[in-house]
């Protein structure tokens, strides 16, 4: 058990090289054994794969979330 800093763990259903499952069982087990009350987030794209999501503004999609989570982090609302 120990602290971690912040996260946002991401994954997509149908990627084929890491199952969508693998990162869900690594953010549960680090939940299980953190100590901070740090944020620990998962984030699934239901839709995409390995390569993230396909066509512009699915990428623009999960790029806006990187950034709106990053930017909420340093206090940052508008």
């Amino acid at each position: 058990a120990k602290d971690y800093p912040v996260m946002l763990v991401t994954t997509g259903l149908h990627d084929s090289q890491v199952q969508y499952f693998e990162p869900a069982k690594w953010v549960a087990k680090l939940r299980a054994l953190k100590t901070d009350n740090n944020i620990l987030l998962l984030d699934t794209d239901m839709e995409s794969g390995h390569g993230g999501a396909s066509g512009r503004f699915r990428r623009y999609k999960r790029t806006a979330l990187q950034y709106a989570f990053f930017l909420d982090l340093v206090g940052i609302e508008k």
